[in-house]
């Protein structure tokens, strides 16, 4: 069994728009943008990653907002729920708050005892607040938001797959423990981690495949401590069966990818270097960064991304 994962990273999704995305984070849900940067593979596309004060592991969002991206079809085989934790009491400001800004989808249910609050993102995403322990962990101060409302960071995410089982077998060998069950969707919690430390897998065995667009996450992503741990980590994946990726340089933070049996892509990400390697953390996600390699075509990137209002 791997003993290395200590949570969630991040989670990854698609967008159609950088500006109502960007909006959407900072001004509705008050994150901060942490950077400002492109995709690797695209570079005429934005990566924007929104989360606390420096981007701590387990509460960082990112997006590829690939200009007029189709919206994606939910379905199964995807993370069908990205979850955010908020201060115990909080939901009915947050109510307020998402309705009197035109948010959709809205709806309050509880799961295993905690609140819960969904909504829906601009690109049709489904994100849910849930009332959780701070566990040590601030909101973004930088924003209308009070602190005692503020996202925490991540609670977790919640799958839906035709077949849990075999993602179950693979979060118990990850580190992952089995435990509570409510309907058709069980729970899976790691210890010793970060506050991110649930999955929950909702078994809809007769629901349609999910195709990805605009509003769908590519990828969730899982930490580890550094390069060490994520190397001992691919080792143990690749001594399973599993194909798993070289280790890919993201600047902040070194990432291995491998699709998982129920179709969800994983990747593992180290918790080193962080966002502040190149800049400082007063000025976090406000110039536009690129990989090194870009860095050459920097007036002719600039001049195909379009300009993200704060």
């Amino acid at each position: 069994m791997i003993k290395d994962i200590k949570g969630l990273h991040h989670v990854t999704s698609m967008a159609a728009d950088a500006n109502e995305n960007n909006a959407f984070f900072t001004h509705t849900l008050g994150l901060r943008r942490v950077k400002k940067t492109v995709n690797f593979d695209a570079p005429e596309v934005y990566h924007l990653y929104y989360g606390d004060e420096i981007g701590t592991p387990g509460s960082v969002m990112t997006y590829f907002p690939f200009g007029q991206m189709p919206r994606g079809t939910r379905g199964v085989g995807e993370v069908g729920v990205t979850e955010f934790a908020v201060p115990s009491g909080s939901l009915p400001y947050w109510s307020d708050r998402l309705t009197a800004k035109g948010v959709t989808g809205l709806t309050q249910d509880t799961f295993l005892g905690e609140a819960r609050l969904g909504f829906d993102g601009p690109d049709g995403d489904s994100f849910a607040l849930v009332e959780s322990a701070p566990q040590g962990r601030t909101p973004w101060a930088g924003t209308d938001v009070p602190e005692d409302a503020g996202i925490l960071g991540f609670r977790g995410a919640r799958f839906r797959l035709q077949d849990a089982a075999a993602t179950g077998e693979l979060l118990t060998y990850m580190g992952y423990q089995k435990a509570e069950s409510e309907g058709n969707t069980t729970r899976y919690v790691i210890e010793g981690g970060n506050a991110a430390d649930t999955i929950d897998l909702e078994e809809i065995s007769s629901g349609k495949a999910a195709n990805q667009g605009a509003g769908s996450v590519h990828h969730i992503a899982f930490a580890v401590e550094d390069r060490a741990a994520q190397q001992d980590v691919r080792k143990a994946l690749l001594d399973t069966g599993y194909q798993v990726t070289p280790v890919i340089d993201r600047d902040y933070f070194w990432a291995i990818y491998f699709r998982t049996p129920g179709g969800v892509l994983f990747e593992i990400a180290t918790n080193e270097p962080g966002f502040d390697r190149d800049e400082d953390t007063a000025n976090l996600g406000q110039a536009l960064k690129l990989p090194t390699r870009y860095e050459a075509h920097r007036a002719q990137i600039e001049d195909l991304l379009p300009t993200i209002a704060d």
